[in-house]
Formats: structure tokens, C-alpha cells, sequence
């Protein structure tokens, strides 16, 4: 144990739950204390503040896809029509800027 470690943290588990994280720490070539502390690490927490802040954000992407989906069906009635076409260009590039703003994050980043 290094010298900067002296306090133990305790977390009740199943047995199977144990071997799960004992296996996992031995894939990885780390010891269970290890896993634990670089697991927790990378795990983000929320304070209300910040849960309020992403509920209204998903509210708004919402919203925004609500629109974009009667822009589309418009779109896909008259997709013969000049504007049609042009509302289609205009729907991929708001797809992309749409993408850029909120990025698909793994689910291992999720998990914690």
C-alpha cells in the first residue's frame, strides 16, 4: 500500500458483483483498488444545478427535432419541387451542426 493510501473505503457488494470487478481488475492487469479508484475517477456527478441545466437542454433537442420532423415531411411531399430540394440541403446541414453540438458519448463513459 503507498505510503499517500492509509484510509480504507468500504463498499458493500454481492458476491457476484465481487468477482465481476475482481475479474475486470484482472483483464485490465490492475488490482481491484486500481479499478476502483480510476472508475471513479472518470465518473461525472451532477449537482441539481447541473441536472436542471441538461433537463432543459434535452427539452430544447426536443423541441428542435420536433421541428425539423415536420420540416422534413414537408420536405419529403414536395421532394420533387425546387424547394423542396432546397429545404433538403437545408435539413443535412442543420443535421450536422445539430451533431456537432450534442456528440453520441460511449456507453462506458455513461456507466458510472
Amino acid at each position: 500500500m503507498s505510503a499517500g493510501r492509509a484510509v480504507w473505503v468500504k463498499v458493500r457488494a454481492s458476491e457476484a458483483e465481487r468477482a465481476e470487478w475482481h475479474a475486470k481488475a484482472r483483464a485490465a492487469g490492475l488490482t481491484l483498488s486500481d479499478l476502483v479508484r480510476r472508475s471513479v475517477g472518470r465518473t461525472r456527478t451532477w449537482t441539481v444545478a447541473h441536472a436542471e441545466v441538461e433537463r432543459e437542454r434535452t427539452r430544447q433537442i426536443a423541441r428542435i427535432g420536433n421541428n425539423l420532423n415536420q420540416i422534413a415531411r414537408w420536405a419529403n411531399t414536395h421532394r420533387g419541387s425546387i424547394e423542396g430540394v432546397e429545404v433538403i440541403g437545408h435539413l443535412i446541414a442543420i443535421k450536422r451542426t445539430v451533431a456537432a453540438l450534442a456528440p453520441v458519448e460511449s456507453s462506458d463513459a455513461d456507466a458510472g
